[in-house]
């Protein structure tokens, strides 16, 4: 695998994600920028998929649990071509095709619409089992956020996959530290997330959240152990590789113009150039 062009598909998700915020004036950038890394390993080359039949019976799937996060996942959508990049710049626009939360009736290539928090796991888990009982290999992806590990449903999906040794469902955590109001640990506590996956049956592991040599290496990893559903806890930060929402210790859902993304776009092709994408001085 070409990791190099992977980290530029990752700045690409970010780019577009900024424009498409910017085009809005407001959205979830922080939680959005965080999962990039992720969302360029899955679409740039994990995952078996066909932008040109989007519903293709054999394909993998991806579950955005915290479907809040919906313009990084239309950016990798677009970028890889189910529909036009134009659509972008309609986010959450009367008419668009693009509401802020990910919706499968819109949009080609979203496999399942989320957006109450902790239901688009428990959605993934009978996706992964339906496609155990239909015979097929499809491996089922799904991206929950370390706020949403609030919601008991999270644990009860986990236990059900767990349960059913769905070893063809890989869980990601973006494990970003930060949730609507603040840091989690002055929310709501969530303790060891790696005793507590564990605990409930899933095969876990944490990996640096926005490497995506780290990232590849854990799923193909993951796919080689075979009985058990798979947990990779994706260690990052909130706005990661975004520069203003880096800034801001309120960076869950932001409001800034065409101007400060273009501003923001240009420190991203810089940091790559220098080699310090994403994080700066991370």
């Amino acid at each position: 695998m070409d990791f190099e062009k992977l980290k530029r598909f990752s700045a690409d998700i970010r780019i577009w994600t900024i424009r498409t915020i910017a085009e809005a004036g407001f959205g979830h950038i922080g939680g959005s920028a965080s999962i990039a890394d992720v969302l360029a390993v899955l679409y740039g080359g994990m995952m078996n998929i066909d932008p040109s039949d989007p519903n293709k019976e054999d394909r993998d799937w991806f579950v955005l649990s915290k479907g809040h996060c919906a313009p990084a996942l239309y950016a990798a959508l677009a970028l890889k071509g189910y529909f036009p990049m134009e659509w972008l710049k309609t986010l959450n626009k009367g008419g668009t095709s693009l509401p802020s939360h990910a919706d499968k009736l819109r949009v080609p290539g979203v496999d399942m619409s989320t957006g109450s928090l902790g239901q688009g796991i428990s959605a993934a888990v009978g996706i992964a089992l339906a496609n155990r009982m239909q015979g097929r290999d499809s491996w089922t992806y799904c991206i929950v956020g370390d706020g949403e590990c609030n919601e008991g449903q999270v644990w009860e999906a986990c236990e059900a996959a767990a349960h059913l040794n769905l070893d063809h469902f890989i869980l990601f955590l973006d494990w970003n530290k930060k949730q609507l109001d603040g840091k989690l640990e002055a929310i709501c506590n969530p303790g060891d997330f790696v005793e507590k996956f564990s605990a409930f049956g899933l095969d876990t592991e944490v990996v640096v959240g926005y490497d995506v040599k780290s990232i590849w290496e854990a799923i193909e990893c993951a796919k080689n152990k075979p009985g058990k559903p798979h947990c990779i806890i994706l260690d990052t930060v909130k706005g990661i590789g975004v520069n203003f929402a880096e800034e801001e210790e309120f960076n869950h859902y932001m409001t800034f113009d065409v101007a400060k993304g273009e501003e923001s776009i240009a420190e991203i092709e810089r940091r790559l150039a220098a080699g310090t994408y994403p994080g700066g001085d991370l």
